[in-house]
């Protein structure tokens, strides 16, 4: 996996810091690269094209002067507005790696590949995987039970191994992963990187409300609500953010249908003020730098890689 090497050949930790709704901006994704682990960020959290193109900008720079990959994160559903226009950008900017979200890939794989860049298809079921698969993509990010956000239902321990028998490229695993330890067992499973999400929401870079921040301290695992009612698609969410947006979390009704649009129209969409996490919360206990979180990760995982 030639891919594969040249990416973890430049990382301290073999981890990509997942690219997250309302939380990854320009100066978290710079930092992981700084401390690092691959940075990437969501197109969707830029609110305008003009916006993007600057983050993209900003971003493509300093990680070129580094010396380091990073990642944007696309939607590709039918129902998101803005596919192409991120898209034009991305060609413009070239991204060592696109991750692609909630539909298929198969309409820029060879955009993407005909600059050098590589394709990760962000996937929570076997079938879902198979089907990224068969259209050529680079990698395959594996969205295991207990991921924040967009989840999946199977365990971590059934979903690597299924994948790795049908799939060469790269996998990325995610769900719960908080630890040094859990980036270890990721590799352990077959995976070749890690997928770090609830961990870095309260970084001090990170674009997260502050309410947000301290709610993650406060929060336990079983905090963690899983519905589709907001977005459509089974999401992991802060109980507290649930309570406070007016929701009750025992009764969150039925599931949504999935309307993405515009994210410059999106300031009356339901989940706006619900705040994602993962079941691995409880590794939360303060706010920090990035590099201070890395450098936990990398001591932990050293221990215990032999």
């Amino acid at each position: 996996m030639q891919g594969y090497e040249a990416i973890r050949s430049r990382l301290r930790i073999p981890a990509i810091a997942a690219p997250m709704f309302l939380v990854s901006g320009p100066e978290l994704v710079l930092a992981a690269c700084r401390a690092g682990i691959v940075g990437s960020f969501p197109a969707n959290n830029a609110r305008t094209i003009e916006e993007l193109d600057a983050w993209m900008t900003e971003i493509a720079d300093a990680a070129r002067a580094m010396d380091m990959p990073w990642a944007i994160n696309i939607m590709v559903h039918r129902t998101y507005a803005r596919t192409a226009e991120e898209l034009e950008l991305v060609l413009k900017h070239k991204p060592p790696i696109v991750i692609t979200a909630l539909g298929s890939p198969r309409q820029i794989v060879a955009a993407i590949q005909g600059y050098g860049g590589m394709v990760f298809a962000d996937v929570n079921s076997i079938t879902y995987a198979r089907k990224a698969a068969e259209v050529g993509v680079d990698g395959l990010v594996l969205v295991s039970a207990g991921a924040g956000g967009h989840t999946g239902q199977l365990s971590a321990f059934a979903f690597v191994p299924a994948v790795r028998e049908f799939f060469e490229g790269v996998i990325v695993l995610g769900g719960a992963i908080g630890s040094g330890r859990a980036v270890r067992a990721a590799e352990i499973l077959g995976a070749d990187f890690a997928y770090l999400g609830t961990r870095l929401i309260a970084s001090e870079e990170s674009i997260a409300h502050p309410d947000y921040k301290q709610m993650l301290i406060d929060a336990s695992a079983d905090e963690i609500i899983l519905s589709a009612s907001l977005t459509g698609v089974p999401a992991n969410w802060l109980k507290g953010s649930l309570i406070a947006a007016g929701y009750d979390p025992a009764q969150m009704g039925p599931k949504a249908e999935i309307e993405l649009g515009r994210p410059e129209s999106d300031a009356t969409k339901r989940w706006r003020d619900v705040w994602s996490a993962g079941q691995g919360v409880g590794a939360v206990r303060l706010v920090e730098k990035v590099s201070r979180i890395v450098d936990d990760l990398a001591s932990e995982y050293e221990a215990v890689r032999g």
